[in-house]
């Protein structure tokens, strides 16, 4: 038996060994259910309210989603001037004539007294409400709207920014406000602004995985140590690949449901691709179609 050999087989010892001794040690941890969670059979969230039906975060949109009978709503948020959470994704705000302005240098009052270009094109290929006035929607609004309705919040501003700052402790204190700490989860791509959050919700809240948390998971996965992994959040709301890599495969859902964490698949918008999400295990959908959502859902009904 040659050297290199000998190094290559007491390598693969030591790995063996090592694996070995932290299987024993480390024992999977799963995470304790929330009730915003707790659901029965796959879900349906409509997407900035349904993308595809009505203006994106409008209340048109919340509106023809909610009377199709979705579970709840997506949506991105962000910190004005006087500080109020609105419901917004893009960091500018279109002010039509006036041409563009930072969200988080305008109050609600100077957002509001502008015309918002939605560009928007209906299933029929209209063009509708450009140039109509349609208000910012609330954080505290919608909320307080739709009070039957899980709401999946995705904080927008940066953790490096002032308005970043902040969020955090605003969004906490007016779940805990409107005592909505059961039906809401909060997320963010800022893994950091999610760790903020719960500095203050203390695991009242249920938690959305930021992209380091879907980084960290797939290596576990991925790996022979998956055992190592140790969750610090409720669910993954992720699409079906980042990159190259697929994020569908029943094996990797399986893996996250086995710790306690549903897997939510955005931007989810056609019937085929649903239907193989949830034969594979997702536990809900996240998308612009909420309407074709639906009919699929009524076979888990």
């Amino acid at each position: 038996m040659g050297k290199k050999t000998k190094i290559a087989i007491a390598i693969a010892a030591a790995s063996a060994a090592a694996w070995a001794g932290s299987k024993a040690i480390s024992k999977p941890q799963q995470r304790e259910g929330k009730s915003a969670l707790q659901f029965d059979r796959p879900i349906v969230l409509a997407h900035r309210g349904g993308t595809h039906l009505a203006p994106e975060h409008t209340m048109p949109a919340f509106e023809k989603s909610a009377q199709l009978g979705v579970d709840g709503f997506e949506i991105d948020i962000r910190l004005t001037k006087d500080e109020e959470i609105i419901v917004f994704h893009d960091a500018t705000i279109d002010r039509t004539t006036d041409g563009f302005g930072l969200v988080a240098e305008m109050t609600l009052e100077e957002i509001n007294a502008f015309n918002h270009g939605y560009q928007f094109e209906d299933l029929e290929g209209n063009t509708t409400f450009r140039g109509q006035k349609v208000d910012v929607v609330t954080l505290r609004e919608l909320l307080e709207t739709y009070s039957n309705m899980l709401v999946s919040i995705d904080i927008k501003d940066a953790p490096d920014t002032y308005e970043g700052s902040l969020m955090p402790s605003k969004l906490w204190r007016l779940i805990e406000e409107l005592g909505v700490e059961d039906r809401v989860v909060v997320t963010s791509f800022y893994g950091e602004q999610v760790d903020r959050f719960n500095l203050y919700a203390q695991n009242r809240v249920a938690l959305g995985a930021g992209e380091s948390d879907i980084r960290k998971a797939f290596t576990a996965f991925s790996s022979q140590f998956g055992h190592l992994y140790h969750p610090k959040v409720d669910v993954f709301q992720i699409p079906t690949k980042s990159g190259v890599v697929a994020l569908d495969s029943p094996k990797f859902i399986q893996f996250l449901n086995d710790l306690n964490i549903p897997v939510h698949y955005w931007t989810i918008n056609d019937l085929v691709t649903m239907n193989k999400l949830i034969r594979n295990g997702a536990k809900g959908i996240i998308t612009d179609r909420p309407d074709i959502a639906m009919i699929l859902l009524q076979k888990y009904q």
